[in-house]
């Protein structure tokens, strides 16, 4: 970190040379940090990648000072989708309750922070980055899967349980676990929920308190020693004061 408050900036991927900063800190984070790997992670280059990066835009945070990137999100539209084909977690999740609902969905995924900007205010332009982004594209339904680490479900039982019972999505955007690990761990009775939210990644956290949900099952992802829940994010139910955490703080004057 510097010296005094760094300064950010939020841009889209255009160049090969921002795809390469953003893949290079999914490395630092994904592959090096918690242990992922895939088919085309490039270990050599040190550079997180897979076949789906040409057809998605990659938000990029950077620290103004030095012009790192430290920040990145990885987006795929509706439209965007249908040149791939399918959507990313469709390798994990039925999404058939959201390609069946006729609304403009974005599917976020690869979130990561620099380790030296967590719990600063990297996060608070990425998010702000992102709010303007669906505003600009009229966007009405965001999901995408986030991870807790490892892979032992019975270890996760206080934080997917707490979800299960308080978080799960409706009817209408209920997607599936496709290899399904159930996350109705305990009882009502048995969820310590401070121990829950401790155990819960500030990610997924944040999507809580902007009244997100999430689908049915997690799914285990051995490749990427995580396990995962798909989170799915309404628009139109976020009311006035969920908008509010989604935006304060994060712009500049």
């Amino acid at each position: 970190m510097h010296d005094g408050a760094p300064q950010f900036s939020v841009r889209m991927a255009e160049t090969d040379e921002d795809l390469r900063a953003a893949q290079a800190l999914r490395y630092e984070v994904f592959v090096r940090e918690l242990g992922g790997s895939g088919d085309l992670v490039d270990h050599d280059a040190g550079l997180e990648q897979d076949q789906f990066d040409p057809y998605f835009d990659h938000m990029l945070v950077s620290d103004d000072t030095s012009g790192e990137v430290v920040g990145v999100y990885r987006l795929l539209r509706s439209d965007q989708a249908e040149r791939q084909g399918r959507f990313y977690s469709e390798d994990e999740y039925d999404l058939t309750p959201l390609r069946q609902s006729g609304r403009k969905l974005l599917e976020l995924g690869r979130s990561c922070l620099h380790a030296d900007y967590r719990g600063g205010m990297a996060m608070f332009h990425l998010w702000n980055g992102l709010a303007a982004y669906v505003a600009d594209h009229e966007i009405d339904v965001l999901f995408g899967v986030a991870s807790f680490h490892g892979t032992d479900a019975s270890s996760l039982r206080q934080p997917l349980s707490m979800l299960h019972a308080n978080h799960l999505a409706p009817e209408d955007l209920r997607v599936k676990s496709k290899v399904y690990q159930s996350m109705d761990l305990l009882g009502a009775d048995q969820i310590d929920r401070r121990t829950a939210m401790l155990e819960t990644p500030a990610l997924i956290k944040a999507y809580l308190r902007l009244g997100g949900f999430v689908g049915d099952g997690a799914y285990v992802d051995h490749e990427f020693n995580t396990t995962d829940v798909c989170l799915i994010l309404d628009t139109a139910r976020m009311n006035e004061r969920q908008s509010r955490i989604y935006t304060r703080g994060t712009t500049t004057g």
